[in-house]
């Protein structure tokens, strides 16, 4: 198992003043998506709504869940180069960030909701409708804000600073080819609807997974606490599991009770019985979860 990696130096920083703004990149982007879907809806077809299932689920599961989060972010395992960068390569094609900008955001939001308080735009307390508005076209403006630094592998590595310049290109390619075999309707569904249905689907399990309550696993001193959404685990490529995943973000595997299902880990498991995945993380032991409270020992 690899050793974490801490990015955020939150000294002197403050997690809970400052100001949300419209983010006017991001906002035009999202919002551009969004008519891209509407205008989808006028070109519905069983091709181009499969199409879209299976490209937001592949995208979404190979290259978020596994490559950029689980791999990237957290990293708890390690893959050799040309995979990697193929895993992080697809997790661009989701839409949301390149590689700096997606650990920027997460890192960031990690450490305010760890704090004992934060801003309401990390902790999700206000309505779904007002966190997704939030979340697609706004950013915040930190009075203090914490450092954020970047391990060189990823900081200094030029295939990943290249997605990171022109990560919004990288859907070019892919929507000619997408228009070349199907037409308008190929491209809204594949590119347009994909990449909206992606993010906007992204932010509202992190809002689900807010707002329940507490589950089995409670952080210590950590303001937001992280519940798991039951039934999810096939459509969120194991991701609901949150709770587990707040507690143990060194481990591969976040469905790790039985009947949590997680196809991100039967993808990593796959790839290490193959042996393309090494150090492979999971739960720390008994006596290093000291930041830890068991509910049903309460």
């Amino acid at each position: 198992m690899m050793e974490p990696v801490i990015r955020v130096d939150g000294q002197g920083a403050d997690p809970l003043r400052g100001h949300v703004r419209i983010d006017w990149p991001k906002a035009l982007w999202n919002a551009g998506m969004l008519c891209g879907t509407v205008a989808a809806l006028f070109m519905a077809s069983l091709p181009a709504i499969a199409l879209f299932l299976g490209l937001t689920y592949f995208t979404l599961l190979i290259g978020h869940s596994v490559g950029m989060h689980r791999m990237m972010i957290h990293r708890t395992f390690r893959a050799p180069k040309w995979l990697a960068r193929t895993l992080i390569y697809i997790g661009t094609i989701v839409g949301v960030s390149g590689p700096s900008g997606i650990i920027r955001i997460h890192d960031t939001r990690d450490w305010a909701q760890r704090e004992p308080h934060c801003h309401d735009f990390f902790a999700h307390r206000r309505s779904l409708a007002k966190d997704l508005a939030w979340n697609l076209f706004c950013k915040f403006e930190f009075e203090r804000p914490p450092e954020v630094t970047i391990e060189p592998e990823i900081a200094e590595d030029r295939f990943y600073k290249m997605l990171d310049a022109t990560w919004r290109l990288h859907q070019i390619p892919l929507a000619i080819a997408l228009y070349w075999i199907g037409g308008w309707a190929f491209l809204l569904w594949g590119i347009c609807a994909r990449v909206f249905v992606s993010t906007a689907g992204h932010w509202t399990i992190t809002y689900f997974c807010h707002n329940p309550g507490p589950g089995r696993w409670l952080v210590r001193d950590a303001g937001i606490q992280a519940s798991n959404l039951p039934g999810l685990g096939l459509l969120t490529y194991g991701e609901c599991w949150h709770n587990n995943h707040h507690a143990f973000p060194e481990s591969a595997r976040i469905g790790i009770e039985p009947g949590q299902a997680d196809p991100g880990w039967w993808v990593i498991a796959n790839l290490e019985r193959l042996g393309l995945a090494h150090e492979v993380g999971a739960p720390r032991e008994h006596d290093r979860r000291e930041d830890l409270v068991e509910r049903n020992s309460v």
